[in-house]
């Protein structure tokens, strides 16, 4: 099926800067929340960090270097500053500024996303169709429960059955991800990366698949596959050339407000493998009560969630050309 498309260069321009301004909008109330957060800790933000035996003197010593001594308007703005420099703070626990923190293991976790989401991709698409075509047939209600099963159960419990199975039964796989420093010693070491990349990757192929399933059968149901059929084609061209293109536009979306969630599961799964990316850092510094790397996380969790929704729209509305015209 080929989509009209309506307008040309200056609606595709305009649908972006809308985007485009609303993401901007959307990163300066991330911003303001974390700022709030940053005030609401236990006894203020010198108290939370120099902890409860810090003397008055001390903590307004601290109030006065770091300038919370000043109005919060100003104290805002001050803020804002820094984050458009790249200063998120100091991990007081760890003596290195968040930045350098967040800049090795941020590369860390987008390996194992990325790798996790890539996975998923490759399964659940063509399971989806699968369960498609096999209405109502074993293979569909079989792939179905599987779907319903890996979907309901925790990332942890998932995680816990893999290793028993595959690293203390079987003995295929270890149980520690890879420990290297860089990206390129993780990604050298494929045996351990197994593990935590199929235990982040199953819960999303059971969301994929789904909605792939749905988003089949939807286009099956078109007049325009019923019009190829009359036409004679053969139902592995309809498949590739009208339905796959159409199904695979709500898994655009889907991906993108999936974000947050891979993002969470990295959290978990990060500290099971003990794999060094940023969830381990985030488990590491709630354990030590490392807040500003609390925040700093907190931070680019929100910022990689608002760019993806972005990115999401925009390649939403280059699949379907007609979402540019009712935006």
């Amino acid at each position: 099926m080929v989509l009209r498309q309506e307008g040309g260069g200056p609606e595709v321009i305009r649908f972006l800067i809308k985007r485009t301004a609303q993401a901007a909008v959307v990163l300066l109330l991330v911003s303001v929340i974390v700022f709030v957060l940053l005030h609401q800790l236990p006894g203020g933000p010198a108290r939370a960090i120099l902890g409860p035996k810090a003397t008055p003197q001390a903590v307004e010593h601290f109030n006065h270097q770091q300038g919370y001594d000043r109005s919060l308007p100003l104290q805002y703005v001050q803020y804002l500053g820094r984050l458009l420099t790249g200063d998120l703070g100091e991990s007081y626990k760890l003596n290195q500024t968040v930045s350098s923190l967040l800049s090795d293991r941020l590369p860390k976790t987008l390996v194992l996303t990325g790798l996790a989401i890539a996975l998923a991709a490759v399964l659940a698409i063509p399971l989806g169709i699968l369960q498609a075509v096999r209405r109502g047939r074993a293979a569909d209600y079989l792939l179905t429960g599987l779907a319903f099963l890996a979907y309901a159960t925790p990332v942890f419990f998932l995680g816990l059955v893999l290793i028993l199975v595959f690293s203390q039964r079987l003995q295929l796989f270890p149980a520690e991800a890879p420990q290297a420093d860089t990206v390129g010693g993780i990604l050298g070491d494929l045996p351990g990366l197994v593990l935590p990349v199929v235990t982040m990757a199953l819960g999303v192929i059971a969301a994929f698949s789904r909605y792939m399933r749905s988003a089949v059968l939807d286009n099956l149901g078109e007049e325009y596959v019923r019009t190829a059929r009359a036409k004679g084609q053969s139902s592995a061209r309809i498949m590739a050339r009208h339905v796959l293109r159409n199904a695979l536009i709500p898994l655009a979306t889907l991906l993108g407000l999936y974000l947050p969630t891979l993002f969470s599961g990295a959290l978990v799964v990060e500290s099971m493998f003990n794999y060094p990316g940023m969830g381990l850092l985030f488990w590491n510094a709630a354990q030590g009560s490392d807040f500003p790397v609390l925040l700093g996380v907190t931070l680019v969790v929100g910022v990689a969630t608002v760019i993806g929704s972005l990115i999401t729209d925009i390649a939403y509305a280059v699949l379907d050309p007609r979402i540019r015209s009712v935006s």
